[in-house]
């Protein structure tokens, strides 16, 4: 008989884990959204011909020059959402540290805006 992970919730199988489509993006632009102290406009190149727009609540950790060039990993399929009146077409992927702070998720080498993370 097959057992899930120890000290794991909600435990998914790879069917379930394929439908979530992760990808590298390039960030192109990064602003601070007016009145927000926690929220990021990120414009991402992830391959489509045009950037997506992204809202992510990491103003606390980076400053918007910090992330303009960079690389980060993104949920490319969730569904839309509206932060502070601006749509949120993806989900950037951080981890939590002990304090709070994000530390996003990157590839380790350059690689093709778009690159599925499998």
């Amino acid at each position: 008989a097959e057992t899930a992970p120890a000290n794991v919730a909600n435990v998914i199988d790879i069917q379930q884990f394929g439908t979530v489509e992760l990808k590298v993006g390039q960030v192109v632009l990064c602003e601070a959204v007016p009145k927000s102290e926690k929220l990021l406009r990120l414009m991402v190149d992830v391959g489509e011909g045009a950037p997506r727009q992204l809202v992510a609540g990491i103003a606390k950790a980076y400053r918007p020059e910090q992330l303009a060039g960079t690389q980060v990993v993104i949920v490319a399929n969730l569904k839309p959402a509206k932060l502070m009146g601006l749509e949120s077409r993806g989900m950037v992927l951080a981890a939590t540290q002990a304090d709070g702070q994000p530390v996003l998720l990157r590839p380790e080498a350059v690689v093709a805006p778009g690159t599925r993370v499998k």
